[in-house]
C-alpha cells in the first residue's frame, strides 16, 4: 500500500533479512513483556504468522498492526490485532478487505487515520452502518499533517461517537526518523 500519510516509506526499499530465530534473538535483548509487530504490511512478509506464533509460544503479549488487504483469518488468535480500515483520502480505500471484520475480536482495535473532516464523515458512516463498535475498540487517529487533532476531536465530542481519540505518537516523540 502506499497511503497519502505513509510514515513508513524508507520500508519501501532494503531492509534486512533475518530469520525467526534471529528475530527472537534481537527480542530477547529488551526487557519487555510486549512486542509490536508492523510495517509497512507485516502480513507481506511469507514468514509472519509463523513470528507471530512463535512469539506468542515465548510468552510475550504481541500485537500486529495490518493495514487490512490481507486476510487476517490464520493469525494466532492470541494476538491482538489493531486493524487499518482505509479512508478514501489515503488512495487505499478500495484495498479495504472488510472480511477481516469477521475475524476480529471484540479485545482487537480497528483504526482509522482520517486527514479531513470529509474522511471524518465517511469513518462515522462505516462505524455506524458496520456496527463496529459492537466488534472492538475504534480508534480515530488524525493523519499528523493533514489534521489537527483538536478538530477530530471537536468531532468526535460533538457526535458523541463511541472510539478513543489516537494520535501519531511515534510522530511526536521522534519527529518521524526513518527507523524508529
Amino acid at each position: 500500500m502506499r497511503c497519502t500519510y505513509c510514515d513508513t516509506a524508507y520500508a519501501f526499499h532494503g531492509g534486512e533479512k533475518m530469520e525467526i530465530a534471529e528475530i527472537i534473538a534481537e527480542i530477547g535483548k529488551f526487557d519487555t513483556k510486549h512486542i509490536t509487530v508492523t510495517g509497512g504490511e507485516p502480513l507481506a512478509q511469507p514468514e509472519c504468522l509463523k513470528l507471530l506464533t512463535s512469539v506468542c509460544d515465548l510468552g510475550y503479549s504481541v500485537s500486529l498492526e495490518t493495514g487490512g488487504a490481507i486476510d487476517i483469518s490464520s493469525v494466532d488468535p492470541r494476538v491482538y490485532i489493531v486493524l487499518d480500515i482505509k479512508t478514501p483520502a489515503s488512495n487505499e480505500e478500495p484495498n479495504n478487505k472488510y472480511e477481516n471484520l469477521e475475524h476480529i475480536k471484540n479485545s482487537d482495535a480497528l483504526k482509522f487515520v482520517i486527514c479531513d473532516e470529509a474522511d471524518y464523515l465517511w469513518s462515522k458512516s462505516i462505524l455506524q452502518k458496520r456496527e463496529l463498535a459492537a466488534k472492538a475498540e475504534v480508534l480515530f487517529s488524525p493523519s499528523a499533517e493533514q489534521l489537527n487533532a483538536t478538530d477530530l476531536a471537536d468531532w468526535v465530542l460533538r457526535d458523541q461517537l463511541p472510539v478513543r481519540l489516537q494520535v501519531q505518537l511515534h510522530k511526536i516523540l521522534w519527529n518521524n526518523e526513518a527507523g524508529r
